[in-house]
């Protein structure tokens, strides 16, 4: 299914039959509306004006198409903000009131924009929850982007304090929990806990980690207050979903976000997101890639998402050409449109929208690209919809067939947060660490689940990967002793306590149960002066993370350039101690997936594969042709056995 993002308030009301017959011509099926409209919708506290959304709604249901509202909360408009100015947040690094102007500007500890945004939420609800044209709902909009998730205002700093006082019971608890005896920080009482913010050097790291629990249960809160809104008034049929971001970078905790959802949507702009990620690459490891995107930061998204959702997913917005907010904005290769539409598809996806219909030529998206130009002609990307628009029907219906793969990789949102607040060593990102395997696995044509490291069964994966999980807790801990699969830890796992002290016996902690070491040490090197890690006898670098081990009943697989144990395995776990190069990831991988019986398809760096059900999609991004990795006898659906630049090819 494919579909768009529209903005009737933003066009003459005549534009609004002849826009919805081209959709439905084009071979759009759903449209979203609304959720930008909070000042349109109501004019003043309690003054509604549903009129125009109403015959907005009908004009797209008469031409064929079912409508996702988008309830409105992430643009309080300026009356509210006039009225109730405790509703804006406070800017974490400055002190200043993040004020009205853009959008996001409100803060989850707010009450009073909580009470505003239940109302205007349960008010679109009661309206249009059994409308026949409003087939699902789509809460906000891309919750916690712009660094919106942690604010310093009041109402956080009253509410953080009441959350210390639940969570510790008493003061002399907190202190001891967070070592408060270090620098004379102890606390008397609740009513002396700062905000984690605005002193000389840095803070604390179990109040930060405090603070980053506390900030994510708040958005949270919000996001089922919105929720729960929506499901008193809306019908049976219709759904809820919610348009997340990458899911890396909004600083929460996804899996409790998204579980009262019906399914998660996601944002792809493969273009600005490749443009962030590879900021510091060279202009040699950057061209090949600068009209594509990255060949695995959309699939890794789209994975991401696909484990959120635990089934089908949709692209609430799919980049049509350049965007305007990425450092550059290139224009993407022809053929980029239909590729990433067919891949989200082979990821999972239910549904594909296009953002946006028509490009605006006023306001901070004017330069942002859509299906039209500003000037209502078809833009490039219009012929790649009509293309993949007529490809879907040769699919056929996939929709109940969700990929499923042999290899997981365990994500955590709480070791995100441990490397974000101990930095330690430049080279250790925690996303990049995910990343590394992630790309390494799909250059070997293998399909990757993302599970949540406290999810209950892991019996039917033959590799589980688990690149670090700073904290292990009892779900986890329980869900990794249950599964039966290879065990891959990396470094840094099992290294802190829940309040963010070194683990009791030291890292790994518990996990010792798996592999029987201590961390003794552990150093960060400078990318100029790295040491090694010689496996199979090859070497390969060793430096942004080392750790020194002390093993016990282990077989050393690894070491450094002193000989000294640096990858150690010990039955069906194995553990790394230190960050390393891709060469080394490979061929470490290559060789547990032999052992687990997962078939491996090596590929150049610019074809990737995925499977769903009987299908399997190969996505080219060079701008050369190539041959498809497809077995003697295989039946192409889309394409052939020479994909074309940029192209596409689907065998069953």
């Amino acid at each position: 299914m494919l579909g768009v993002c529209y903005y009737p308030e933003h066009w003459p009301e005549e534009y609004w039959a002849r826009d919805a017959r081209r959709m439905h011509a084009l071979g759009l099926s759903y449209v979203r509306i609304g959720e930008f409209a909070w000042g349109r919708i109501e004019k003043s506290e309690g003054v509604f004006d549903w009129a125009w959304m109403d015959r907005a709604i009908e004009t797209l249901g008469a031409a064929g198409l079912k409508v996702v509202l988008g309830t409105p909360t992430a643009t309080p408009p300026k009356w509210l903000c006039a009225k109730y100015p405790d509703i804006l947040p406070v800017d974490i690094q400055t002190g200043q009131v993040r004020g009205f102007g853009s959008r996001r500007h409100y803060d989850f500890s707010s009450e009073t924009y909580l009470r505003q945004a239940e109302s205007i939420t349960a008010a679109m609800a009661e309206r249009y929850g059994q409308h026949p044209h409003v087939v699902g709902w789509q809460t906000d909009n891309e919750l916690c982007c712009h660094d919106t998730t942690m604010s310093a205002s009041p109402a956080a700093l009253e509410k953080f304090r009441a959350y210390c006082a639940k969570r510790y019971g008493n003061i002399e608890t907190l202190n001891a929990a967070w070592g408060n005896v270090f620098w004379s920080m102890e606390y008397d009482g609740f009513d002396q806990i700062d905000l984690p913010f605005f002193t000389v050097c840095e803070t604390n790291p179990a109040h930060r980690l405090a603070y980053r629990r506390f900030a994510s249960e708040q958005v949270v809160h919000f996001h089922d207050v919105m929720i729960s809104a929506i499901r008193r008034h809306a019908g049976p049929e219709q759904w809820v979903t919610h348009n997340i971001i990458p899911p890396a970078t909004t600083g929460i905790d996804n899996v409790a976000l998204t579980q009262a959802l019906d399914f998660v949507s996601y944002d792809n702009y493969p273009l600005g997101f490749s443009d962030q990620l590879m900021a510091t690459a060279s202009a040699e490891e950057w061209r090949p890639f600068m009209r594509t995107g990255h060949p695995d930061l959309a699939a890794l998204n789209f994975d991401s998402v696909r484990g959120l959702s635990k089934g089908a997913w949709w692209v609430m917005e799919q980049q049509p050409g350049p965007v305007n907010w990425a450092p550059h904005n290139p224009r993407p290769a022809p053929g980029m449109v239909r590729h990433w539409t067919l891949q989200a598809f082979a990821h999972g996806a239910a549904c594909v929208a296009y953002f946006r219909w028509r490009q605006v030529p006023f306001a901070q998206e004017q330069m942002h690209a859509g299906l039209l130009r500003p000037d209502d002609m078809p833009a490039t990307a219009w012929a790649e919809v009509e293309q993949v628009a007529a490809e879907m029907q040769l699919l056929g219906d996939v929709s109940a067939v969700a990929p499923k793969a042999s290899v997981a990789i365990l994500i955590d949102p709480v070791s995100g947060w441990v490397d974000d607040i101990e930095r330690q060593g430049a080279g250790y990102r925690y996303d990049a660490v995910l990343f590394q395997y992630y790309c390494v696995l799909r250059s070997l044509g293998v399909d990757v689940d993302f599970v949540s490291a406290g999810e209950a069964r892991l019996d039917s994966y033959k590799l589980i990967i688990v690149p670090t999980l700073a904290v292990v807790d009892d779900a986890a801990f329980d869900t990794l002793r249950a599964s039966e699969g290879l065990l891959l830890f990396g470094p840094r796992s099992g290294a802190k306590t829940a309040e963010f002290s070194i683990s009791e016996g030291l890292p790994p902690g518990r996990l010792r149960e798996f592999v029987p070491i201590k961390v003794t040490s552990v150093e960060t090197l400078r990318p100029d002066c790295n040491g090694t890690i010689t496996y199979k006898n090859e070497v390969h670098e060793s430096g942004r993370w080392r750790e020194t081990i002390e093993v016990g009943a282990v077989d050393v697989i690894a070491t450094y350039e002193d000989d000294a144990p640096a990858a150690v395995r010990s039955g069906r776990s194995l553990y790394l101690a230190t960050l390393t190069d891709d060469a080394f990831i490979k061929n470490l991988l290559v060789d547990l997936c032999a052992e687990a019986g997962v078939a491996i398809t090596p590929l150049p760096p610019t074809l990737r594969l995925r499977r769903r059900g009987d299908l399997t999609f190969a996505f080219n991004l060079a701008d050369s042709a190539v041959n498809a990795p497809a077995p003697n006898g295989a039946v192409f659906i889309i394409g052939g056995a020479e994909i074309e630049p940029f192209g596409v090819a689907v065998w069953r």
